[in-house]
């Protein structure tokens, strides 16, 4: 398992300096169907805005 996971959606709660997620968990979708082809059929469903 990685043991960085990077983030550069600084108004994510989960967003920690040094662009880290700080989530103990990700989670990661496919968009498009069960498969995704590219980064861009995939969404973050961990991201929580800041200020919820």
């Amino acid at each position: 398992m990685a043991q960085d996971v990077l983030c550069e959606v600084s108004n994510c709660t989960y967003w920690a300096k040094g662009n880290k997620c700080a989530a103990e968990s990700i989670y990661v979708v496919s968009n498009k169907g069960e498969q995704a082809t590219n980064s861009t059929e995939t969404d973050c469903k961990t991201f929580e805005p800041q200020g919820i």
